[in-house]
């Protein structure tokens, strides 16, 4: 049975062009191709790369934030109460005012009261400031090192300059040991991120990150067992680019330099959209979709490497909404905040006094909320 499902997944109309067969890319003479066993790689190098990100959040990104004036909050610790926190861990942590009123009977206590130790334990599960601030800065590192990697990687190959070149010769096309690297760290880092969702600092658009992660890692997987690695290095390199200011922007805005922020938003939101809704479908996904059927005709992995692409595609649509949304917010109105992260309560915040807030907020903080890959 194992053999058979085997067969069935590595059947070569799957991953190949008609014609073509694995034993056409084995490797020969000066020909090297890639190979599905090196994604193996990918494992230990999100490994090192969690282990390089809490050694460089310890050594470099906390002194940075001591040097920088950036403090967490004093949080009150909400009180022991085993039938309250049972209801938060179990139930709900926002309780609505019937839920509220029989709280106050089961333990006693005044309608105030169990709102305050609500909004306290809330506060509890929220990440600090400093932690956002080193989380921020591990990306932006991450993403400009990779960024000039790609950059080094590609500038000097004639598909970065003519998307045809892309297809010459597809899929007989030998792997260059700067796309394996490349491949290999971009693959690290994306699974890094998935192995680290539980300590993340989790943001309101969770699910979308998910999605984009997987579709990401999908992609990569995919594209290098079917030697889509010439285009597949033009989309990582069109995608962090952005990501570079986004996370700066955030780190500045934790730093509380407003103007630099701001302006690396504005900078950010512009490359965003030359990158993500011009040159990824105009470009990109044009040569994924037009030039093959120029050469072969369309098979399973030419119609799942688009699908995946539009995918992501989608995503950014949904952030580029949120992205102008907070734009506007900035050009009429002031910008401050990250959207994305719940907002530390004060005890005398009232539900009304929230919502309140909450709506006058809504819409801002795009530097935080567009985290869009």
């Amino acid at each position: 049975m194992l053999e058979t499902l085997s067969d069935w997944l590595w059947w070569e109309r799957l991953w190949l062009p008609a014609n073509i067969s694995w034993s056409d890319l084995q490797d020969h003479e000066d020909r090297i191709y890639a190979k599905p066993s090196q994604l193996y790689a990918a494992l230990p190098c999100a490994l090192c790369l969690l282990l390089v990100r809490c050694l460089f959040e310890r050594y470099l990104a906390t002194p940075l934030a001591d040097v920088w004036g950036i403090r967490d909050r004093v949080r009150l610790t909400a009180e022991p109460n085993p039938t309250l926190e049972n209801y938060f861990c179990s139930q709900s942590q926002v309780p609505s005012q019937a839920d509220v009123r029989s709280l106050c009977k089961k333990t006693s206590w005044p309608e105030r009261r169990v709102q305050v130790w609500f909004r306290r334990r809330r506060n509890q599960e929220r990440p600090g400031l400093r932690k956002r601030f080193c989380e921020a800065s591990w990306r932006c590192v991450f993403y400009l090192f990779a960024f000039v990697g790609g950059v080094i990687a590609l500038y000097d190959k004639p598909w970065f300059y003519n998307l045809r070149e892309v297809w010459a010769g597809f899929p007989k096309q030998s792997m260059l040991p700067s796309q394996y690297w490349y491949y290999l760290l971009e693959m690290g880092f994306y699974l890094s991120l998935l192995l680290s969702l539980t300590f993340d600092v989790k943001r309101k658009d969770f699910k979308e990150q998910v999605i984009h992660h997987i579709a990401t890692l999908t992609l990569l997987g995919f594209s290098w067992t079917s030697n889509y690695i010439r285009i597949g290095t033009l989309v990582m390199a069109v995608h962090d680019s952005a990501d570079i200011l986004l996370e700066g922007a955030k780190v500045f805005n934790y730093a509380k330099w407003q103007r630099t922020a701001n302006a690396m938003f504005v900078v950010f939101t512009i490359l965003f959209t030359a990158t993500r809704l011009v040159i990824l479908p105009f470009w990109l996904i044009h040569c994924t979709w037009v030039y093959p059927t120029e050469l072969f005709p369309p098979f399973f992995g030419y119609y799942f490497f688009n699908a995946m692409l539009l995918v992501l595609q989608i995503l950014h649509l949904y952030w580029a909404v949120l992205i102008l949304r907070m734009l506007y917010k900035f050009v009429f109105s002031k910008l401050e905040g990250d959207d994305r992260s719940d907002e530390e309560e004060d005890d005398s915040d009232s539900l009304k006094e929230r919502k309140h807030r909450l709506s006058h907020r809504n819409g801002s903080g795009a530097r935080g909320r567009a985290n869009g890959h």
